[in-house]
């Protein structure tokens, strides 16, 4: 635990590991207070693309977190920035939420449902059979079809919703191309992630509730891994995975207290 604790950069998913739904985890706050009195460097990153990282600093402070902006990335952003590295300057369809339509402005990106050079697919509640058939339409004109993450579920305060790849499967199906998912596990916006917060991967460790995607992207980019059990992964699941965590955890207070 102590070499734990001294690690300089902490990499936290959010959903099952700060809070589920709208609320908070217990030992969420005593462990984000630890990150901020003992100095370290911090980001929270999120695999869902459906809030913007204002979106998230005012989820947290109505919670009793105060975190700055510059703490959060969502997997939308790291889908802005992969695109924009691509295609500069380039035009989108998007089906998806606030969060993911802010990071694609700010990465110079237009909105262009008529000729776009890329599908995205990320989490929303306004999923309409419309817009599928827009992005199938589209995809089969040539755009390439891009997801903000793989996850197929996340964890809400009702129980399990679907997620990103759940929402981009019928738009696979129909027109036979497989998307290209931006979010964890791909290393991609692993590192992103170390570059926001100039940590080398030695010295940082990612915390998540998620052999599928937190803790084998950390496995795949050389980062120590967190397993909390506060969310989707339960401890009788782990046999199921041919790859362990580094550390196995009941929540994040642990690393606080």
């Amino acid at each position: 635990m102590e070499r734990l604790r001294d690690k300089r950069g902490f990499i936290c998913d959010m959903d099952g590991v700060i809070y589920h739904g709208s609320r908070l985890l217990e030992g969420s706050k005593a462990f984000v207070d630890w990150l901020q009195s003992e100095g370290k460097r911090f980001l929270f990153l999120t695999n869902s693309s459906a809030r913007s990282p204002r979106e998230l600093h005012q989820k947290l402070r109505h919670m009793g977190i105060e975190v700055g902006e510059e703490h959060f990335i969502t997997s939308g952003m790291a889908t802005a920035h992969f695109i924009a590295s691509q295609c500069p300057g380039g035009r989108v369809f998007a089906i998806g939420d606030s969060g993911l339509y802010q990071a694609l402005y700010e990465a110079g990106l237009s909105v262009d449902e008529s000729h776009p050079d890329y599908v995205i697919v990320g989490e929303t509640r306004s999923y309409s059979y419309e817009k599928i058939e827009m992005a199938i339409q589209l995809v089969l004109g040539g755009a390439r079809l891009v997801g903000t993450n793989p996850d197929l579920t996340g964890p809400t305060e009702k129980g399990i919703a679907p997620a990103c790849r759940a929402l981009a499967a019928p738009i696979e199906l129909a027109t036979g191309r497989q998307a290209y998912f931006i979010g964890k596990p791909n290393p991609l916006i692993m590192r992103h992630a170390l570059t926001l917060l100039s940590c080398q991967r030695e010295e940082t460790v990612i915390i998540g509730d998620r052999m599928d995607t937190d803790v084998v992207a950390g496995i795949e980019a050389g980062i120590d891994t967190v397993l909390v059990l506060s969310g989707i992964t339960k401890e009788s699941d782990l046999d199921a995975y041919a790859y362990r965590p580094h550390y196995i955890l009941k929540d994040v207070s642990e690393i606080a207290s």
